[in-house]
């Protein structure tokens, strides 16, 4: 009688008392074909036209957990998409703004994946409220996130590539403030996690962007807060060329901080070609941290008195008049 009893107790939290269309695990695989749509959407476009699909896909998630009838697996499985819907968000926020509504994003993400206790789902919130901090110039919350989220990922065994993704996120705040030992140590942490094997069905959807590609940009960047342009060129160079298909976003943002590199180290001409091959691209990427970057670059090469200079300046402008600005 007490484990009769029990189990109804149990089936009836599992399927609310209320009315409704019933969601199994076929709504919930084509839900995360859609979320899954997001990544290949942002990588090809930007964020501008991904922060638009993602917000349709919020509202039916919203709609779904809130009218639906579900088990309790179901629910938690809805919920968990939610979280990742969120942290999207908050990187499309830092990428195209507005920050405080990419900070909420990040928030909500936080929340969602705690009250599911999934500790993976924390640490992909956590990452990307580190670079939002760093833009917000919060280094003391972007420290506590990395350091909360190395503890998480103790705690719940993470593998390579998720310490891999807290080590770059260690380096970028250490950047920030201008600790060049801690860069290293956090850098050389990384390459250490990235030279581990780990299955590729072992590791997140949100944790995949990350591998050298991205530790040779961050090392790129460390010499340039140092400044020295000229060491940070052939790190950029490898990250342009270890991208692969299917990443114009990463590509044009890359090559783009190649040319202002470039341009920094007095190489007027490669930093123009590099730029070119920017710009061919840019209508089909809706990036604002992207145009600001081109903008800044236009700002600079405009005041060089060359042919080139001048060939160049002229194409930015003609394409930023035509294209998304």
């Amino acid at each position: 009688m007490f484990v009769a009893g029990t189990g109804a107790v149990a089936a009836a939290a599992i399927i609310p008392d209320r009315h409704g269309p019933r969601v199994g695990a076929s709504d919930v695989a084509a839900l995360r074909a859609r979320l899954a749509d997001l990544y290949a959407v942002d990588h090809s476009s930007g964020g501008i036209p991904a922060k638009a699909r993602a917000k349709q896909l919020e509202q039916h998630l919203m709609r779904t957990l809130k009218d639906s009838v579900y088990t309790s697996k179901i629910g938690r499985d809805l919920q968990a998409m939610l979280s990742e819907l969120h942290s999207n968000q908050a990187w499309y926020g830092y990428d195209s703004g507005p920050i405080g509504k990419a900070r909420v994003a990040s928030m909500e993400a936080l929340t969602a994946a705690q009250l599911i206790g999934d500790e993976l789902l924390q640490i992909s919130a956590l990452e990307t409220l580190v670079l939002i901090d760093i833009k917000a110039n919060r280094a003391w919350e972007a420290a506590s996130a990395v350091e909360t989220a190395y503890g998480l990922a103790s705690r719940v065994g993470a593998g390579p590539a998720v310490h891999l993704v807290i080590a770059l996120r260690e380096a970028n705040v250490s950047m920030h403030v201008g600790d060049t030992t801690a860069v290293r140590r956090a850098l050389s942490r990384a390459l250490s996690y990235q030279s581990r094997d780990e299955a590729s069905d072992e590791v997140p959807h949100w944790a995949r962007f990350a591998g050298t590609v991205e530790i040779d940009y961050a090392t790129a960047e460390m010499y340039l807060r140092a400044g020295n342009p000229q060491r940070a060129v052939p790190f950029l160079r490898a990250a342009v060329d270890g991208l692969g298909g299917g990443y114009a976003r990463n590509t044009a943002w890359y090559r783009s901080k190649l040319a202002s590199t470039l341009l920094d180290s007095g190489e007027v001409e490669e930093a123009g070609a590099e730029m070119a091959g920017v710009i061919e691209s840019y209508g089909e990427i809706a990036s604002h941290r992207l145009a600001d970057r081109i903008r800044n670059f236009h700002k600079t090469i405009s005041s060089i008195e060359t042919t080139a200079a001048r060939d160049t300046s002229e194409r930015i402008q003609e394409t930023m008049r035509g294209g998304r600005s």
